[in-house]
């Protein structure tokens, strides 16, 4: 992971120093794109943005208006956001503790020019080796099928985490259910079958949430905590709270079917884009059925890396 100050593509250099600045940004944006395609597995276009914007204030309404639930204390000095997106959590945090200096890492170059003067923002893929190093605070979420190694990802967190410094990651359990059968047999079902079968062929684990607790212990952190919250598809739920949960899970689904499964459905299974469109199609009115009751688990959980 490179050094916030270098602000690089991954994997590129600066080959031409001669070239005008304007075309060299061209050229690595060219590399960036071809990295892109060849690694990255969702959009980046406005309408991800939006959605990602969308399961934002999904995550802080499940969450008690909440960033996160490890116990950092009120002065974190260090913290790192992995897989940062928009960098709307990262600039939340910064706001929140404005004496913290806040990274925030990704492969897609989608963060906004204007940032609180706390944050800092680099493109490159965390699965690289890693150059800072003592977070007092490492957060990552929704981050399954970004990483090709979950387990080794941690081991990194874990070497890289401050003496007493937590991590703490939010992942979804893609498993989908029903209490009373209503997703036996429906397209939605079929859906995320798919997508975890489809990801777990070309060796990347798209069902985080529940293996989430095994792999921080096996890094080493210590002190670790499990947090399960309850998520329907859609505003079926007679509780108000799941009902809100539930419409804002909707609303962020709607475009998040098709961008969650086009590429490893087309690079990978032979699909072709018609076909996924009919599957999207079908996903999508399964999640609007009032009479289908999916249901999901989001797991949130973090430990704590030992003092030395």
């Amino acid at each position: 992971m490179t050094r916030p100050t270098e602000m690089r593509y991954p994997n590129t250099q600066r080959l031409l120093p001669r070239l005008s600045s304007q075309l060299e940004m061209k050229m690595e944006e060219h590399i960036m794109d071809t990295v892109m395609e060849a690694t990255y597995y969702m959009p980046n276009d406005e309408n991800e943005k939006e959605r990602l914007d969308m399961m934002h204030e999904l995550m802080l309404t499940m969450m008690g208006r909440k960033l996160f639930l490890s116990p950092i204390g009120s002065s974190p000095h260090r913290v790192l956001d992995l897989g940062t997106g928009t960098g709307v959590w990262a600039m939340d945090f910064a706001d929140q503790f404005p004496s913290a200096e806040v990274i925030g890492i990704d492969l897609s170059p989608i963060q906004p020019r204007f940032v609180p003067p706390n944050v800092k923002f680099i493109i490159d893929d965390f699965d690289d080796t890693w150059v800072e190093k003592d977070f007092d605070f490492i957060h990552g979420r929704y981050l399954a099928g970004s990483s090709k190694d979950f387990a080794k990802l941690l081991r990194e967190c874990y070497k890289n985490a401050a003496p007493g410094g937590w991590v703490e990651f939010q992942e979804w359990d893609t498993d989908l259910f029903s209490q009373d059968g209503s997703t036996d047999g429906s397209s939605i079902k079929q859906y995320y079958e798919l997508l975890n079968g489809e990801f777990a062929k070309i060796g990347r684990v798209i069902n985080t949430g529940p293996r989430l607790e095994t792999w921080i212990r096996d890094a080493g952190f210590k002190n670790v905590q499990v947090k399960k919250y309850l998520v329907p598809m859609g505003a079926w739920p007679k509780d108000k709270h799941l009902k809100t949960l539930g419409a804002w899970n909707l609303v962020e689904a709607e475009s998040g079917f098709e961008a969650g499964i086009m590429a490893i459905l087309t690079r990978h299974a032979g699909w072709s884009k018609e076909e996924v469109d009919i599957l999207v199609a079908k996903t999508r009115s399964d999640a609007k059925n009032p009479a289908i009751h999916t249901l999901f688990n989001f797991y949130v959980v973090y430990g704590q890396k030992q003092e030395d």
